[in-house]
Formats: C-alpha cells, sequence, structure tokens
C-alpha cells in the first residue's frame, strides 16, 4: 500500500518535471504536502505562503540567522521557517515532505487545530473542522507576536549592554513595525462627516487580511467597492459629534488608507443562516482578476497588484469538504493538493470564480486570495 503511494507520488512529480522541461525554474522546487489528518486547511495555507516569494525570502533569512545566533526556542515561528527551508533546500526538483513538526507545533499552541487527528481527508467528504482563513489569521498573528517578544527582549539587551544597535538573529529589530507587518499589514481609515457642521473624524486600524462580503454574480473590485462605500446615519444610528456636541445625522466610509505589500483577501463564504440555525456555504460566482488595481478603495488609485495564490475550498458545506491551493510561480500556476502538485493552465483559474446558479456541479470555490503589489517596496 505504502509502495503504491510512493509510486504515484514519484509519476507524479516525473510528470511535472517533464511538463516544465527546460523551463524549469533555477533554484525553485515543488513539494507536496502530507496530509496528517485533515490537515489540507494547513497545507492549502502554507503552500499560498511559500509562493508569496518576499515573505518567503525573510523568512529563509531569519532561519540563517537564527541558525547563526544558535538554538532558539523552539515556537510556530521557527517551525515554520525550518519547513521552508526544508523544502527550499531539497535536492529533488519535486516530491512531498511532511510538515510534521510545524503541525504538531500548531496542535500544541492551539486547541482549535487538534482535531480529527485519525481521519484522513478526501476531497469533498472529510468533516473541515478548522477553517483556513482563521488558521492563516492565526498565523500571522502569532509570528507577530513572536518578533514583537524578541524585539523587546533585543531592546532590553540594549538598555543592560549599552549597545547602540538593537539586534535579533543578526537582523535590527523596530518595536513597531517587522517583516510581517511589511509584507501583509496595511491601515484602513474609518471616516465618519458629520452632516450638520461637516467635521470629519478619521480612526486609523491596521490589517492583515480584507474579509469582504458578497453576493451572487459579482466581482473583487465590486466587492472592494461595496466594502467603500458610504453609509449614512440617521434615526437610531445617529453619530456624536464632539464638535457639535451632540447627536447627528452623518455619513461613514471606510477606505484604505495604506495599501499592504501583499493583499489577502478572505472571501465571506459561509454564512450564519438564521432559518437553518447553521452556516451555508454560498457557492456564488465571485470574479477575481489577475491584476487588480484598487480604483475607489484607496488614496493611490493606480496601485496595481498581480494575483499570486488562491485557496479554495472544495465541497458543498463550511463542515465537510476540502482545501486546495493555487499558485503562481515563475510565470507558471500550479495546483497543490496534500502531496499532489500538478502545472494548470491559466485559463483554469476561471474554474473556481464559484457557481453562477445555487446548485451545481462545481463545487471548487475561491476562499482565500493572495494579491502581489506589482510595486517593490
Amino acid at each position: 500500500m505504502v509502495v503504491g503511494v510512493a509510486l504515484t507520488m514519484g509519476a507524479a512529480s516525473s510528470k511535472l518535471e517533464k511538463a516544465l522541461g527546460d523551463q524549469f525554474p533555477e533554484g525553485e522546487r515543488y513539494f507536496g504536502l502530507e496530509n496528517f489528518g485533515n490537515t489540507c486547511y494547513c497545507n492549502s495555507v502554507l503552500q499560498a505562503l511559500y509562493f508569496c516569494v518576499p515573505f518567503r525570502e525573510k523568512l529563509l533569512e531569519y532561519y540563517l540567522n537564527s541558525k547563526n545566533e544558535g538554538e532558539a526556542e523552539e515556537n510556530l515561528l521557527t517551525c515554520l521557517a525550518e519547513l521552508f527551508s526544508q523544502i527550499s533546500l531539497q535536492k529533488k526538483k519535486t516530491g512531498a515532505i511532511a510538515p510534521k513538526r510545524f503541525i504538531q507545533r500548531l496542535r500544541k499552541e492551539n486547541d482549535v487545530f487538534r482535531g480529527f487527528m485519525h481521519q484522513y481527508c478526501v476531497p469533498g467528504k472529510c468533516s473541515v473542522a478548522q477553517d483556513a482563513h482563521e488558521f492563516l489569521n492565526f498565523l500571522l498573528n502569532q509570528l507577530v507576536d513572536i518578533l514583537e517578544k524578541e524585539s523587546h527582549k533585543a531592546t532590553n539587551e540594549v538598555a543592560v549592554n549599552g549597545s547602540i544597535s538593537g539586534q535579533v538573529n543578526g537582523v535590527k529589530h523596530d518595536q513597531t513595525v517587522n517583516w510581517v507587518h511589511e509584507n501583509f499589514q496595511g491601515i484602513l481609515t474609518n471616516e465618519t462627516r458629520c452632516l450638520w457642521c461637516e467635521t470629519v473624524t478619521a480612526r486609523d486600524e491596521t490589517f492583515l487580511d480584507l474579509s469582504l462580503d458578497i453576493e451572487q454574480n459579482t466581482s473583487i473590485t465590486s466587492c472592494l467597492k461595496n466594502f467603500s462605500s458610504t453609509e449614512t446615519l440617521n434615526a437610531e444610528d445617529k453619530f456624536f459629534c464632539d464638535k457639535c456636541c451632540s447627536l447627528q445625522e452623518a455619513q461613514k466610509r471606510m477606505k484604505i488608507k495604506k495599501p499592504p505589500r501583499i493583499l489577502v483577501i478572505h472571501l465571506k463564504r459561509f454564512k450564519f443562516m438564521e432559518q437553518l440555525n447553521r452556516h451555508k456555504k454560498l457557492s456564488y460566482r465571485v470574479v477575481f482578476p489577475l491584476e487588480l488595481k484598487l480604483s475607489n478603495t484607496t488614496e493611490d488609485a493606480d496601485l496595481e497588484y498581480s494575483l499570486n495564490g488562491v485557496v479554495v475550498h472544495v465541497g458543498v458545506g463550511p463542515n465537510h469538504g476540502h482545501y486546495i491551493s493555487i499558485v503562481k510561480s515563475h510565470n507558471h500556476w500550479l495546483c497543490f493538493d496534500d502531496e499532489s502538485v500538478e502545472m494548470i493552465d491559466e485559463s483554469a483559474i476561471q474554474s473556481y470564480f464559484g457557481s453562477a446558479q445555487e446548485y451545481s456541479n462545481n463545487s471548487d470555490h475561491g476562499y482565500i486570495l493572495l494579491y502581489e503589489s506589482l510595486v517593490a517596496g
């Protein structure tokens, strides 16, 4: 049985290498990730992050520096860095790797990700107890927390030793901004304009991803416009204006003040239906373009993004299904389905937009989108 699986994986690897031929990117590695019993939610997100090259490069740099500094205390960041390093240093170009240490650490860090250890995930049939977006959100926030703790530690050492440059693992640290922030963090501005005195009150907040409401037969551009649309506050929802010192009618809108280098968009495909008393998957068709402009949602209307990865939910409901990821690497599109890695045509991306009708045989829907800014920085 095991031999059969190994042969199948080997044949798939050979097929991928043969398909790319001389076009196989120098130094790149395409490795699937083994499933440890319903860990597809994790595998799909990890693949999408691995092919965010700016993030991968920073993580590998961190890993090298931490090795030079000596044994670091194991945490989610060190486990992720080690996994990415293992993939990038493989002698073979293709294959599969077991993210065992990372999964063990994840389950140790958070009870939410401990379930269904003895069930193997079959597309459309497994019980997906964990949500890929929830995992991505948890992971990025954990990485930020770890880097901030290291930054505080470096600052304390600077104070004690009288050194002029606070460094951790050979990298200079800023307590407020780290390389996770540099890649994923943006700033939203919540603007409220009093309709009586015209005073505008603005409040900034940071974000690592944008969660967008979706409708049938729409597009990411349309969803973003709705996200930044103007809302009138009146009747019971009146706004307390500090200048007027009273409740007033007002208009409010949310816009992107500072777009991130890597824009992560989460489509709200799972909606709680009160009449059903459970969550239902929205299979709506939402078109996501290969090139995206943030028009009408940000002060920099000319900023362009290129689609780099898609985490896809396969299945008809939130509790039963499977996750795969579609990534762009060196102008090639690849589908990562746990251990399996295959090349796909760019035209196949359309099949993940969703369904124009509520009942359809197509159950593969784009769930998390990763767009990379075309302007380096």
